[in-house]
């Protein structure tokens, strides 16, 4: 039996399910931690199935999360989906569940749970959960299940331009594209800004800074967003933006929090910067990755360390 069947195998055992993904998510996270739960649905209607976590507006159109109570946990299911680490998990009654699955595409550092399947060169979890699907004969599917697994894929592709968009990837938006969904109306959204994250791209590049090495960094404080009338979980929008420019070989985005220190948003087109971000108290893939600078000296530490390993880099950039 592989680790597809034994998941499927374990869902059935289970009358409540209860699926976790990590905190300020993204569309892969939500995409697949709800895509999920329909699949679920739709396969066994007598199942309860909850998705827990904070609701931020700006994904109001993926759905809404569930608020249960803590004893629904006592001999529940829980899944843990798009979530490298621990810490990472949004709601901490993670872990007071009867058994625990994690699916993920992270590297995996930090292996918890019952059942473990990650595969850190899938394109993203909404893959992988369309693959649980696609290999089980117990396993329906339907159209709000594809449009919020299609969402969480093009989230975490780049509208498919990221490295790990692979054939298979585009497979598997061809399977879900089938469904009665409308997919230009899902890229519409995921495209589209308003207008204080176009006020915010503006600023981002006015005054990115960009170094000889070829990294760049940008300091995004509290006054800033409250200047633009804007929150942290606004600020995911323009990440990709310094990748555009030609000069730019990786980057940082440093986000300050209510607790003054700073959420950081690595990404690179080839240097290596996941290693960068496990020595900031974070983590990820090797061109896309998160961390946490505490002050304007752990700032300056993060962005010596990018700009070195953008100095040293001798790949081709693409």
């Amino acid at each position: 039996m592989n680790i597809q069947e034994e998941i499927v195998k374990t869902i059935k055992q289970f009358d409540t399910i209860i699926i976790h993904r990590h905190q300020h998510p993204d569309p892969d996270a939500i995409g697949s931690q709800m895509g999920l739960a329909n699949i679920i649905k739709e396969s066994f209607p007598a199942k309860h199935v909850y998705c827990v976590g904070k609701q931020y507006a700006g994904f109001n159109w993926l759905g809404t999360v569930d608020e249960i109570a803590d004893d629904v946990y006592k001999d529940a299911l829980v899944m843990v989906l798009d979530t490298a680490n621990q810490p990472r998990v949004d709601d901490a009654r993670y872990t007071t569940g009867k058994k625990m699955i994690k699916i993920d595409h992270h590297p995996n550092d930090d292996q918890f749970g019952d059942l473990m399947w990650v595969k850190p060169e899938a394109s993203s979890t909404s893959e992988l959960i369309y693959d649980l699907y696609a290999n089980s004969d117990d396993l329906k599917i339907n159209a709000e299940a594809g449009r919020l697994l299609y969402a969480g894929i093009v989230g975490d592709t780049g509208r498919f331009k990221y490295p790990s968009t692979s054939a298979h990837t585009f497979a598997v938006a061809a399977g879900l594209a089938q469904l009665d969904f409308s997919t230009s109306d899902v890229n519409q959204i995921e495209d589209e800004i308003d207008l204080p994250l176009a006020r915010l791209s503006a600023y981002v590049y006015q005054n990115l800074q960009i170094l000889e090495t070829g990294a760049g960094y940008i300091v995004l404080t509290n006054q800033i967003l409250k200047d633009l009338d804007l929150g942290d979980e606004s600020t995911s929008a323009v990440v990709p933006l310094p990748g555009k420019l030609k000069e730019i070989k990786d980057w940082a985005i440093f986000v300050q929090q209510k607790d003054e220190s700073y959420r950081v948003r690595l990404r690179s087109k080839g240097p290596v910067i996941n290693e960068i971000a496990k020595q900031f108290g974070g983590g990820g893939h090797p061109l896309a990755s998160g961390a946490v600078a505490k002050d304007d000296a752990e700032i300056k530490q993060v962005v010596a360390a990018i700009s070195d390993a953008a100095k040293n880099y001798k790949g081709v950039i693409a």
